[in-house]
């Protein structure tokens, strides 16, 4: 349900520490945080107030690049927070493959400072305790930062959502590991920063939410790719215990490849210092950013650290030791995340022979290679399903058989487009404009089925994340899955529930994954 408010509706409300919608000049209103006094601009419709930049923990640079987030220093008066502050560094965003500028961050600012995150709410005051999602950004963990066009939060505000998107390091500034870093943290682990930038921000939400009229007890976190693989990191650490209490995943997770080990990483954050010619952690932290960004880091992703993971995803969820939460997750139809060249009928048949042995003939009645034509579709739909399908399926079947609330979709809508985007499906991130009702953004010949689509799927969103559950008046029933009845919501421009299609596929992969 969408909530308008007026201007004239802001108030200064009396609580200890807390000032909320403080009205000031130009329509900028003014809210304390826990480190003093920001500034946020309100919209031109008057009913959505953004504040943008605000800063959650200091610059990890210098002395503070590869350390634990660390606590922001007060500031004195009112810091305006109406822009959006750097993004991580990274190399220069290219639109590539199916990926417009859209969703792509903006080429400046780009920097090493970038713990930021921004804040939309509608609220009227702080004690409206309205639910709050926490958005973070896919990009592999290499790229990626909250000013993306198709993560803006105003469409989630306007129905009733606190939207939150932050920042996070990336690359090799947000997963080094080395010895000295490991001897440094006193907890003998190193390595996950990005992570722990993640939990400082959620941190910081728990803190400070209330301030804008979101309830610090109702957080969903939600993330799509690497952030998705991020969100399933988030809920199978034991540090994200108590800072949120749902979770939304968009094409990712990681049961089948556990990420680096803290040794294995260590010995590629030496080597990695040895090609620079910085040895030493002190050498290292005096590299311009620049510079590291030049010699290739060998370690992708999270790390088995001991401590933000004390075991790799698939053994905590398997324990029963993930942070027990309700989930939405899901994947597209055509992922298309395949590279490298397709092999006709004959070269497939072999690789499925190769890689499955006796189960080949199981494989290929899954993915079958009648003829060459037939076998490209196949390698786009294996490669998809072992990366994501595999991976959210495990996921979904897991924490239902804990107990959790769990629904589960397949966005299966081709997204339209012209030129070189025509030849492109239900691709890798192509439901986001429509989650978060923002075909607005993104430069597509959108029709009033996307529209209509956008409008439901950023109502299930919003709805999930107020109160665990998608469903509401108007909406098509989303039934909840299991891993009895393995029903999931086809989001199309008619939206439906039916037993997963491909099921049999699905399965046969996941089954091969478990076994090795």
């Amino acid at each position: 349900m969408r909530r308008s408010i007026s201007l004239l509706g802001f108030a200064l409300v009396l609580n200890v520490g807390m000032t909320s919608f403080k009205k000031s000049a130009n329509s900028v209103e003014v809210v304390k945080t826990d480190a003093g006094q920001v500034s946020g601009v309100i919209n031109a419709t008057g009913d959505v107030c953004a504040f943008k930049g605000i800063p959650f923990a200091a610059p990890p640079v210098g002395n503070l690049r590869w350390k634990d987030p660390q606590p922001v220093k007060p500031w004195e008066g009112v810091r305006k927070c109406e822009s959006f502050g750097p993004s991580p560094m990274q190399a220069e965003p290219i639109p590539f493959s199916m990926w417009s500028e859209e969703f792509l961050i903006p080429k400046k600012p780009i920097s090493e400072d970038c713990l930021y995150l921004n804040v939309w709410t509608g609220a009227k005051s702080a004690s409206e305790k309205r639910p709050v999602i926490v958005w973070i950004y896919g990009g592999g963990f290499l790229s990626g930062g909250s000013a993306v066009p198709v993560y803006d939060g105003e469409a989630m505000a306007k129905k009733g959502i606190v939207f939150v998107s932050i920042n996070y390091r990336v690359g090799v500034f947000g997963f080094f590991a080395h010895p000295e870093l490991t001897k440094e943290s006193g907890r003998n682990a190193s390595g996950n920063y990005a992570i722990m930038d993640q939990l400082a921000a959620l941190k910081w939400v728990k803190r400070n939410i209330a301030a804008f009229g979101g309830d610090p007890g109702n957080v969903t976190i939600a993330g799509q790719s690497a952030g998705s693989f991020s969100v399933n990191i988030l809920v199978a650490s034991p540090l994200g215990k108590d800072l949120f209490q749902k979770a939304i995943g968009e094409s990712g997770a990681s049961f089948s490849t556990p990420f680096t080990t803290l040794a294995k990483a260590e010995e590629a954050g030496e080597a990695y210092g040895r090609s620079l010619n910085a040895p030493s952690l002190a050498d290292l932290r005096k590299v311009s950013a620049e510079d590291l960004m030049k010699k290739p880091y060998a370690v992708w992703g999270a790390i088995v650290d001991g401590y933000v993971l004390p075991g790799t995803i698939a053994s905590i969820f398997t324990a029963g030791k993930e942070n027990k939460v309700s989930l939405l997750t899901g994947w597209n139809q055509e992922e298309f995340m395949f590279f490298g060249n397709v092999k006709n009928a004959a070269e497939f048949k072999k690789e499925m022979n190769d890689q499955y042995g006796p189960d080949a003939q199981a494989a290929l009645e899954n993915y079958p290679a009648t003829n060459d034509s037939v076998a490209a579709v196949s390698q786009y739909r294996i490669s998809s399903d072992q990366n994501f399908g595999t991976q959210n399926f495990t996921w979904a079947n897991m924490q239902s058989d804990h107990g959790a609330n769990v629904y589960v979709y397949r966005f299966t809508h081709k997204v339209p487009g012209t030129g070189e985007y025509a030849k492109y499906g239900a691709f890798h991130g192509g439901e986001l404009p429509y989650a978060y009702d923002n075909l607005g953004f993104v430069n597509r010949p959108w029709q009033a089925g996307d529209h209509k689509l956008a409008e439901v799927m950023s109502s299930y969103w919003a709805n999930f994340a107020a109160s665990g559950n998608p469903n509401g008046k108007g909406l098509p029933e989303w039934k909840p899955y299991n891993s009895n009845t393995n029903e999931i919501m086809i989001l199309n421009e008619h939206c439906y529930s039916e037993k997963m299609p491909d099921l049999k596929s699905i399965e046969f992969l996941a089954s091969k994954m478990a076994s090795k």
